[in-house]
């Protein structure tokens, strides 16, 4: 090849070389970045009515659960979770023991509850609504969650990349069978989520089945 012709093969490769660097992080930026959820630093509230009396608040622990969020384009997100129903705290051992029995949640049978989601809906630049199935006491049912973005970014240590959410959401109970005392407990169910996910690459990349 001619000294001439050579410098325009040069050029074309350098400028390949420089797109390729330019769209790399851009690419790399718009796909999902894979999370598993921080089962210490996740909080599931829950409150319902007491005959008129007051709405006790109860807490149950996530057993497990991944997320893919995309910054970029929420809708190219996704998540799973699991709920461990057995760890049902109301403030009493009593208490607890009595919701769980099978007249109500059943934990002995249904010892989780299980939310796939199904789309990401973003609303502005920290609100959304994540739409899905919930799976509690055996009967599978699509759920709204509306929730906020609170931040994404380094722990005060740079050890992890967190990713943390606040969402609010409702059910009525006798949708998914549970029925029982309705002339004492209300039927809707405000559920409040306190949850952090940690950056992971290990995450699975598809969802498991539910159960």
């Amino acid at each position: 090849m001619t000294r001439r012709a050579l410098f325009p093969a040069l050029q074309w490769l350098a400028l390949t070389l420089s797109v390729g660097s330019l769209t790399a992080p851009l690419a790399a930026w718009a796909a999902p970045e894979s999370y598993h959820y921080d089962p210490v630093h996740s909080q599931i509230l829950f409150s319902i009515d007491h005959d008129g009396f007051s709405r006790p608040f109860g807490r149950l622990r996530m057993a497990q659960g991944w997320l893919r969020f995309d910054q970029a384009n929420w809708s190219q997100s996704s998540t799973e979770l699991d709920i461990d129903m057995n760890s049902l705290d109301m403030g009493d051992g009593a208490w607890n023991a009595a919701v769980c029995k099978s007249s109500l949640l059943d934990c002995k049978q249904y010892g989780t509850a299980h939310f796939v989601s199904t789309s990401v809906e973003q609303k502005d630049a920290t609100h959304g609504v994540l739409h899905g199935t919930l799976t509690l006491h055996g009967v599978s049912k699509p759920m709204d969650i509306p929730f906020r973005v609170n931040r994404v970014g380094n722990t005060i240590y740079g050890m992890h990349t967190i990713a943390g959410f606040s969402a609010t959401a409702s059910l009525d109970r006798t949708d998914f069978g549970i029925a029982a005392f309705s002339n004492s407990i209300g039927h809707n169910v405000v559920v409040w989520l306190e949850l952090e996910a940690i950056r992971d690459s290990q995450t699975p990349a598809t969802n498991k089945e539910s159960p």
